[in-house]
Parts: structure tokens; sequence; C-alpha cells
């Protein structure tokens, strides 16, 4: 895998949509077209410069939330908090925005999601495994089963759900910006360094 050209194509499409009206739909484009850039950097083994470009997609989808996002847009402050812990940094501002904004109490598995990792960056556990629990059949249960292991801080059973949604990953097809990074892995385990978690 080329990871230094896919990063060259994701920040070309970021310089390209720098140029266009930033709208809320255009501002959402510039944010994934970071998020690839900065995956990308990332797998490239450029940790510096891949934080860089994965604050600026947090940055993004803030902005196109601000700039008038429906209000059940979860993807975006997901989006922003999986950005901002996998590139280390302190994802706080973006959890509470998830959770002043209601994800907590969404009606969307996605909303919920959300508001799940922003309790677990907030480290309030207690209130994470009640929503993690809550996730529902439709929603993926390896992903619930290690949000639910994380915030019960139970290392072997976050091992165990992560390592299949790892092998889930492996048989898709379909990825956001055409970058096949495990970004849901990632972000779980930056979660689990940060709660200490042993591995």
């Amino acid at each position: 895998m080329d990871w230094r050209e896919r990063y060259d194509r994701a920040a070309a499409r970021y310089a390209a949509g720098e140029t266009h009206e930033p709208d809320e739909r255009q501002l959402v484009q510039l944010a994934n077209a970071a998020w690839a850039a900065g995956l990308s950097l990332l797998m490239a083994g450029d940790r510096e410069r891949a934080r860089d470009w994965l604050v600026r997609s947090a940055e993004r989808y803030r902005e196109s939330w601000d700039a008038g996002a429906a209000t059940d847009a979860w993807g975006r402050p997901l989006g922003a908090i999986k950005a901002l812990v996998i590139a280390g940094e302190d994802a706080g501002e973006a959890a509470r925005w998830a959770l002043d904004a209601g994800a907590a109490k969404a009606e969307s598995s996605i909303g919920r999601y959300a508001g799940a990792l922003a309790l677990l960056v907030l480290g309030r556990d207690d209130r994470a495994a009640t929503l993690a629990a809550g996730l529902g059949d439709g929603f993926p249960a390896d992903v619930a089963a290690a949000l639910a292991a994380l915030a019960a801080r139970d290392p072997d059973g976050f091992g165990a759900a992560v390592a299949r949604i790892r092998q889930d990953f492996e048989t898709r097809e379909d990825f956001l910006e055409d970058v096949p990074v495990p970004d849901t892995a990632l972000a779980l385990e930056a979660l689990a360094a940060l709660h200490k978690l042993p591995a």
C-alpha cells in the first residue's frame, strides 16, 4: 500500500475544496479529506504531520455543524472525537459538544455511539456502559462490546472485541475517502490507552 500516494491524493482534494465556498456540505468534504490525509500519514509512520491533519479534520467537522447541520448529523461529532483521540489530542471539548448537542439521548444508534465515546473521553464510564448496552440490535455488536468492556475496565473482553472489529474490517470493500484504515479499532485502542487499560 502506497500511503504517501494516498496522502497526496487526499491533500490535493483538500486543497481543491478550499477554493470553493465553505458552506456546510463543503466543510464536511474538507473534514473527510483531512481525515484521509491524516490516516494515510499515520500509516506511513509520519505521526506528527498526521496529528495536524486529524486536528484539522476535527475542526472542519465542528465548523460544518455550526454552519447549519441537521441536529441528527451525528457523524460529525463522532468523526471529530475519533480524529482527536487517534491523534493523541485532548478530545474533551469535542466530547462536551456531542453531549451538549444531545448525543447520549439521540434516537439513532450512531448518535448514542457518539455519546458513549464522549462519555468515555470524559471518564464517565458508568454512563458510557449503560449507553453501550442500549445501542440496539442494528448496531455492530463487537463495537458495542468493546465500548462496554472499556467502560468496565475489562482488558480481556476489550481485546477480544477489538480483535473481532479488526477481523471484520478485513472483509470490507468500501472505506471513507477510499482509505482502508481500521479507524474504529484505532480510536478504541487510543481510548483504552487513555484509560490505562492493560494490554
